[in-house]
């Protein structure tokens, strides 16, 4: 496959890490929430779901739909994983943005929610025309293996109504920006626009700072498969919705759509794409 990194980090990226990085396993997904009939009920797609992510192994994982009932039983599925989140409508109500982590690894440093709105600490809140709510979990970790410290961002923008999803990334933009760190930040999500083909991933990618790891990867699988795939099974058209994106330097080994299904049956309606990465250790 062929490797296409980033004007102006090309050779940053390819460049061993110091002796203190770790590999980082990184997943986002659209878990699909827990209220479809069979064949694609939650009870039918647990099991799968558990077997998909224990398949990948992740470090960190960014999901997005699931709810309080589906991430409880996720966290029984899965002890090795604590996570951190809350509900879009406030509290347990509501579709979660939620984080999970290897709990033995990782410990949470700091962490915060906001509503995509202009009104973003008001939980729940809606301004840009969407009717559904949409919000960012972060978790500012640090790794014990290494003791690097860097963050996590997790979102899910709205699916209907383009000018939300511009204006979504103009506020992950600006609050990150406004960190003022120049310690790693992977914002992973399901984004509702085409990697390449949509002005609010280049809000974020060619104006924002960001970059795609799909693209800094040295090695890239299934490339071309849609990540949404509607319980249809693998469809090619190259539309990646699903994003895992990175602000600060970092070595790519390989990038993943992950299309596992089991006896027939698929996880989500979404297919979770992978990250395999080794950040380049800074101060804060």
């Amino acid at each position: 496959m062929g490797v296409m990194l980033a004007a102006g980090i090309a050779v940053r990226a390819a460049e061993a890490p110091g002796p203190q990085a770790a590999e980082l396993t990184i997943m986002t997904y659209n878990l699909r929430y827990a209220s479809d009939r069979p064949p694609n009920a939650w009870p039918q797609r647990r099991p799968v779901m558990k077997a998909c992510i224990e398949h990948v192994n992740p470090d960190l994982i960014g999901t997005q739909e699931g709810v309080y009932s589906q991430l409880r039983d996720l966290e029984a599925d899965l002890p090795a994983y604590a996570w951190i989140g809350t509900g879009r409508d406030g509290g347990s109500r509501g579709e979660f943005m939620a984080v999970f982590y290897r709990r033995a690894r990782f410990e949470p440093v700091e962490f915060d929610h906001f509503w995509l709105s202009d009104t973003p600490q008001i939980i729940g809140s809606i301004t840009w025309g969407h009717t559904n709510r949409r919000m960012v979990t972060w978790v500012k970790f640090k790794d014990r293996e290494t003791g690097q410290e860097f963050y996590f961002w997790n979102t899910h923008f709205d699916h209907a109504v383009q000018q939300a999803r511009e204006k979504s990334a103009q506020l992950v933009r600006e609050r990150v920006e406004a960190l003022r760190t120049r310690l790693p930040v992977i914002l992973v999500g399901d984004f509702n626009a085409v990697a390449g083909a949509n002005r609010a991933y280049d809000i974020l990618v060619q104006e924002g700072g960001f970059h795609d790891t799909w693209h800094l990867a040295r090695e890239r699988h299934n490339e071309g498969v849609n990540t949404f795939n509607n319980f249809s099974g693998v469809q090619s058209g190259g539309q990646r919705i699903d994003w895992i994106l990175l602000r600060g330097e970092a070595d790519v080994a390989a990038t993943e759509i992950v299309t596992f299904e089991q006896g027939g049956q698929l996880p989500s309606d979404h297919f979770p794409v992978v990250a395999r990465l080794k950040l380049k250790p800074v101060a804060p």
